[in-house]
């Protein structure tokens, strides 16, 4: 098998290394072949050492693009990085790990197994609902999925909203016009996206709405086709407005929901679309759940121990009642 990487904008010298010193290191860790002919770089071998070697090889990239040289000891550790995050040791090699996106910081890739089997219900479907407590990466990896789909022109574009509703909040209370009211709301989708984008490039995807990133009550009335919708704290969502932002689904789209069921700010749970979805649309072809829980926490280790508090109180609580 074969892979190409085309070099349009980097010095070949500096990326290589003196002699091709920094490729050389690459062959020793990982047996695959790569060969440079000009600002074309061939990666040669079995299909998971070729997919190591471009790990690495982009990394390398992405080093140099930031921080403008590249050193043998740089080097070193991004193999040591991409290897281990691999399994790869002692010269056994396993397939490489699902790889999403490769971001300004590098490839993002699921870190838990809940994650994994998160990520593969993703490619095998065209709708899927994430569920789970808070920084289990529902929405990071989503906005991930989107964004490689979009950088790959497998969609026009992305849309990315949330229901405008908080604990003890009203928009009307907020200073501002209805943006400024509304942005405080979305500002974790725009978080997300300025981890895998530049600001600049960002900017220019959502001044021609390539992005756009909105309130819940904005689909109404569209339809969607070639996009990658996101609707994010989808437990805020009623079931009417669950049911609306589903059927905005238009040809050649994708949607990813995401939620956690334990937070949920409406009056009353039962108003809750996400709690109601599953049992709606479980036996949909193309519809796939993702259930996430603290075991997939990638925060700080304090996020777990505090799910894992409130939920044993839930749960006594529950038992008494």
């Amino acid at each position: 098998m074969e892979k190409t990487i085309k070099l349009k904008t980097i010095e070949p010298t500096a990326l290589l290394g003196v002699a091709d010193a920094h490729i050389k290191l690459i062959e020793t860790a990982i047996p695959a072949t790569i060969i440079v002919r000009g600002e074309t770089i061939k990666i040669r071998g079995e299909d998971p050492d070729i997919e190591h070697a471009h790990e690495v090889l982009h990394e390398m990239m992405e080093t140099l693009s930031g921080k403008g040289s590249l050193t043998v000891r740089d080097v070193q550790n991004l193999i040591t990085l991409v290897t281990s995050a691999n399994g790869i040791s002692n010269g056994e090699h396993r397939a490489p790990k699902l790889v999403i996106h490769y971001g300004k910081k590098g490839a993002i890739v699921p870190k838990t197994k809940g994650q994994e089997a998160y990520a593969k219900t993703v490619q095998k479907n065209d709708m899927v609902f994430s569920i789970g407590p808070a920084g289990t990466g529902k929405t990071f990896l989503a906005v991930a999925f989107a964004v490689a789909a979009l950088e790959n022109h497998e969609v026009d574009r992305i849309i990315l909203c949330r229901p405008a509703v908080e604990a003890g909040e009203s928009l009307g209370f907020l200073p501002g016009d209805l943006k400024e009211k509304v942005d405080p709301y979305l500002a974790p989708l725009y978080d997300s996206l300025r981890m895998m984008l530049s600001e600049n490039k960002l900017t220019k995807l959502l001044e021609r709405k390539a992005i756009e990133v909105v309130p819940l009550a904005y689909m109404r009335g569209r339809t969607m086709d070639n996009a990658y919708m996101i609707l994010d704290e989808a437990q805020n969502a009623t079931v009417l407005q669950m049911k609306m932002f589903l059927t905005r689904l238009g040809i050649g789209s994708r949607a990813i929901v995401t939620g956690d069921i334990t937070q949920i700010d409406l009056q009353r749970r039962t108003d809750s679309g996400l709690v109601q979805v599953a049992n709606i649309l479980k036996n949909v072809e193309g519809i796939g759940f993702a259930t996430l829980d603290r075991s997939d926490v990638v925060r700080h280790p304090l996020v777990m121990k505090i799910i894992q508090a409130y939920d044993e109180i839930l749960s006594n609580e529950k038992n008494t009642k």
